[in-house]
């Protein structure tokens, strides 16, 4: 177990505090591990401390330390290799299930509020979100681009989408109070504190 400081104590406190609790990514058979890797490392900065990890044509993500750059240990992960058991319990629990992608249905990142319970799925870098996700997707975001290239590098349309989530809901003053109940804020911290 870590020895820790007291201001070390009182940042892990204040991380958990501002973490949202209905504010997930779902990254559906992503291929590079480094580009996993840097979608933690965004989710913490932008205070999402779970993510949906769905897998079933692409290999798992190896995510060692030295890759993630510690990020790992701070964002919990839940692996699925069905869209139902995923989707099924968030849409239950209010949650709009968006979908990275560029089709004629697909509005821009800023069409939409990401201040309610949401959740966001990032596709594979080279087909995009598979298609048995469609009958749980509520909408479909798409981040406007102004140059030759259409597409942005898979974790850096994480960090985009993440920004304005983050964007939105900081305006509403959703970091100032914790959205975990105090117990849950209580496990949070101790499973930090004991990382």
């Amino acid at each position: 177990m870590p020895v820790l400081t007291e201001k070390r104590k009182a940042r892990i406190r204040e991380v958990a505090a501002r973490r949202q609790k209905d504010l997930t990514l779902v990254l559906a058979n992503i291929h590079d591990p480094h580009n996993v890797s840097a979608i933690l490392r965004s989710c913490d900065a932008f205070g999402v401390g779970r993510v949906q990890l769905y897998y079933t044509v692409e290999a798992f993500p190896a995510l060692g330390h030295k890759a993630s750059a510690s990020a790992r240990k701070w964002v919990q992960t839940a692996r699925y290799v069905k869209p139902g058991p995923l989707c099924v319990p968030l849409a239950g629990e209010g949650y709009q299930i968006l979908a990275a992608g560029f089709s004629p249905k697909a509005r821009p990142l800023t069409e939409f509020d990401y201040t309610g319970p949401t959740a966001i799925i990032l596709g594979n870098e080279h087909r995009g979100v598979d298609e048995e996700f469609a009958p749980y997707v509520h909408g479909e975001v798409y981040i406007p681009m102004q140059g030759m290239v259409q597409s942005l590098n898979v974790s850096v349309a994480a960090a985009v989408i993440l920004f304005e989530a983050f964007r939105q809901r900081d305006a509403k003053g959703m970091y100032d109070k914790p959205s975990l109940a105090p117990e849950e804020l209580e496990a949070l911290v101790e499973r930090m504190e004991n990382t």
